[in-house]
């Protein structure tokens, strides 16, 4: 693959998909300057990964799952750091992750943010309506582990919704 076909392929790919790679982005980081530097941690991951592509499954999948696990290791790297208390400078971002408007969806991944890593990445694929079967190979987890999961997830987040409406209803 020549230099400029690289370029191209990354560049349509974060073109096509960039909503997707926010989407994992805000999942796993909160804060504003956290975001930047998942995102621009995701972006290096695609790039690196575009000569090992051999479309064996669709550019989607294949983008999730390494957002997924660059967000993983990303978000257990940031926890080590704020364990040890290490400062780190972070450069400033050369993008902007566009804003949520709906409360209602704001909620949602403000829920989704609190899920351990695994439910937080179901939750993220399921929104996509990836199927059981392509959660189950994007993960790594059998089809039956996927639909416990999204089960519980779905109580989960049912149980808090209602927590929050109830909170709302009586100004609590």
């Amino acid at each position: 693959m020549s230099e400029q076909e690289h370029k191209d392929i990354f560049e349509h790919w974060l073109q096509q998909h960039q909503a997707l790679l926010f989407k994992v982005v805000r999942a796993y980081a909160v804060q504003k300057a956290d975001q930047d530097d998942l995102f621009q941690e995701v972006c290096l991951q695609v790039w690196r990964s575009v000569p090992r592509f051999k479309g064996a499954s669709a550019v989607t999948t294949w983008l999730y799952r390494i957002a997924l696990h660059t967000a993983i290791t990303w978000k257990k790297k940031v926890r080590r750091r704020e364990e040890q208390n290490i400062l780190y400078v972070r450069e400033t971002p050369q993008h902007e992750i566009p804003p949520q408007k709906n409360a209602q969806l704001e909620w949602l991944f403000s829920e989704i943010t609190r899920l351990d890593k695994i439910d937080r990445s179901i939750a993220l694929l399921l929104l996509d309506g990836f199927s059981y079967k392509e959660m189950a190979e994007i993960l790594g987890i059998s089809e039956s582990n996927v639909g416990v999961k999204i089960h519980r997830i779905k109580q989960r987040l049912t149980k808090r919704a209602a927590e929050n409406q109830k909170n709302h209803t009586y100004g609590l």
